[in-house]
């Protein structure tokens, strides 16, 4: 079998995906281990703030992994990403600003947490991708 160009940079596309989703992985069960380790498995604050670091670290690593993800990736699906994000950034600076006024002025009743707004930003980016796929199909 002969190497070709498109296969190579199939081959990195799919290495780039690969290693996104393992650093996304890891990133998400610290995440898990952060959160629910001081409520079930330890009783310190030292293996805590442990956990808030290894959390933090991976999250720059899984950074990293969508920036070479993203670099990896070509023009078309660069600019789908591109407007992906900026509809995401916008619609979670602009909603949850509105949110924390609403919680702030006692106008709702829950407190505004930031997990909904990471719920709404994902979401966003979500359909914003399958927006972006279809349009420039």
């Amino acid at each position: 079998m002969t190497t070709t160009p498109n296969n190579n940079w199939a081959a990195e596309m799919k290495r780039n995906t690969l290693h996104l989703a393992y650093w996304t992985f890891a990133w998400t069960a610290s995440m898990a281990l952060a959160t629910f380790g001081p409520l079930m498995i330890w009783d310190n604050q030292t293996a805590t703030i442990s956990g808030v670091i290894l959390n933090f670290a991976l999250g720059v690593g899984m950074i990293m992994a969508n920036k070479r993800h993203i670099n990896g990736l070509d023009e078309m699906q660069k600019k789908i990403q591109l407007e992906a994000m900026a509809i995401s950034l916008g619609v979670g600076i602009v909603t949850g600003l509105s949110y924390s006024l609403l919680d702030v002025t006692n106008v709702i009743a829950v407190d505004a947490e930031i997990s909904h707004l990471v719920i709404l930003i994902g979401l966003t980016y979500a359909v914003a991708i399958l927006i972006g796929r279809i349009r420039y199909k």
